[in-house]
C-alpha cells in the first residue's frame, strides 16, 4: 500500500473492523463524500493487495449493499461453507486438472455416449 493510502486513512478514514484475515475496512469521516453522494469506503490489506481476499460480509458493506457490516455471529462460516481463498490464478496453488499440460497433457478419451441433436 501507498504512503499516500495510508496519509489518507489517517486524516480522513474511521476504522469500521477488521476480517479473519487482517484486512481493515475504514469509511470517510464525511457522511457525503463520493460522487454517488455516499460515504467512501475502502480497505486496507494485510500482505498481497488482492481483491479476492476480501470476504463477501465486507464486500456486501464496501459496495453499499448493507448499510452496516455484519456482526461476529453472522459471519462465523456454516458447517457446510468452504474456508475462503483468495484467487489462485497464475500462482502455484492454481487449478490444474488432469490432462493440463503441467500434469502430462493426456485426457482421458471420451466414453462415446454423446449423440449430436437431429433436428429432424
Amino acid at each position: 500500500m501507498s504512503i499516500g493510502t495510508k496519509l489518507f486513512t489517517m486524516f480522513h478514514g474511521k476504522l469500521v473492523g477488521t476480517d479473519e484475515f487482517g484486512n481493515k475496512y475504514y469509511c470517510s469521516l464525511k457522511k457525503k463524500h463520493d460522487r454517488h453522494g455516499r460515504q467512501r469506503r475502502w480497505v486496507m490489506y494485510n500482505g498481497i493487495v488482492e481483491a479476492s481476499k476480501v470476504p463477501p460480509e465486507w464486500h456486501a458493506w464496501i459496495h453499499h449493499t448493507v448499510d452496516e457490516p455484519l456482526t461476529e455471529q453472522a459471519a462465523q462460516a456454516k458447517s457446510w461453507q468452504k474456508r475462503h481463498l483468495p484467487n489462485l490464478t497464475g500462482t502455484k496453488g492454481a487449478y490444474k486438472p488432469v490432462g493440463h499440460d503441467s500434469q502430462g497433457g493426456n485426457r482421458a478419451h471420451s466414453t462415446g455416449d454423446y449423440q449430436a441433436w437431429d433436428p429432424n
